[in-house]
């Protein structure tokens, strides 16, 4: 497993936890890119939109750049320049809106690993949520489209009046409501986004190396944490680098694997 440790970093992953502790008493996840492979669907959305109003089309790749600051800047970034006005931006923003929602689970799957590291995670005792910039309602659909929503203790995406991410406020408010303390919290995401979300409200971070950017910007961004996979992720959370997470987790993670996948994932999930 790769650790980052930047200078400005906290030390609490320098030690391993006593036994029976977990590193991370709450972990708050981005959700695309993150816990689910929405690309497609996202980019598929863009591009019939570009096409109904004539303009440029984008590449899978390049929606990976688009995407990530919330669905308002998605649509600035599609509309050229010269027709950015208010109203074009605002029918363009409603015609993705009602595109993408008839067509959110054309080709979404969870990553590899995911729905059975979070039952792990929740099996350890660890508290779960998510905080993204997709917009609220979206978010709560789409998860509860691929996980249980009892996994989780809060699913939050972009909220009117507040800012999104990296802005602070939507992670200091989510934290209240966990009733979370962020030196035991940790932001999990695949962007520098994500990596600036937690550096701006006092959190650590774990880049995850199976989402929509690169490993070079999460190092760059001053990522706590680098996982390759679910796995990897598993033992930032737990304080177990590099040694089994435990029989015991891993029997009850079994079980609520079962309980808490969702009939859905069998279309698409790994």
């Amino acid at each position: 497993m790769e650790l980052i440790r930047q200078k400005n970093s906290t030390k609490r992953g320098a030690t391993p936890p006593e036994d029976g502790k977990t590193m991370y008493k709450t972990v708050i996840f981005d959700l695309d890119g993150t816990l689910l492979n929405t690309l497609d669907d996202l980019a598929d959305a863009g591009n019939r939109v570009c096409a109904r109003r004539g303009w440029p089309r984008h590449t899978p790749d390049q929606f990976r750049y688009l995407v990530g600051n919330g669905i308002p800047k998605l649509i600035e970034r599609l509309t050229p320049p010269d027709a950015r006005d208010a109203a074009t931006l605002a029918n363009a923003l409603a015609d993705f809106e009602a595109d993408y929602g008839a067509h959110l689970h054309d080709k979404t799957a969870p990553y590899p690993g995911v729905p059975a590291l979070l039952a792990r995670l929740k099996a350890a005792g660890v508290q779960l949520a998510v905080l993204s910039n997709k917009a609220d309602a979206l978010a709560k659909v789409v998860v509860g489209e691929y996980f249980d929503p009892a996994l989780f203790a809060a699913v939050r995406g972009q909220r009117a009046g507040i800012p999104v991410k990296p802005a602070p406020e939507a992670t200091r408010a989510l934290l209240e409501t966990l009733g979370a303390d962020p030196a035991a919290t940790l932001y999990v995401g695949d962007s520098n986004v994500d990596i600036q979300t937690a550096r701006n409200a006092g959190l650590d971070s774990c880049g995850v190396l199976w989402g929509f950017r690169t490993r070079e910007e999460l190092v760059g961004e001053g990522a706590t944490h680098l996982a390759a996979d679910a796995g990897e992720l598993e033992r930032v959370v737990l304080g177990r680098c590099g040694c089994d997470a435990g029989a015991a987790p891993a029997k009850a993670a079994a079980t609520l694997h079962k309980q808490y996948m969702k009939p859905s994932q069998g279309r698409n999930c790994p």
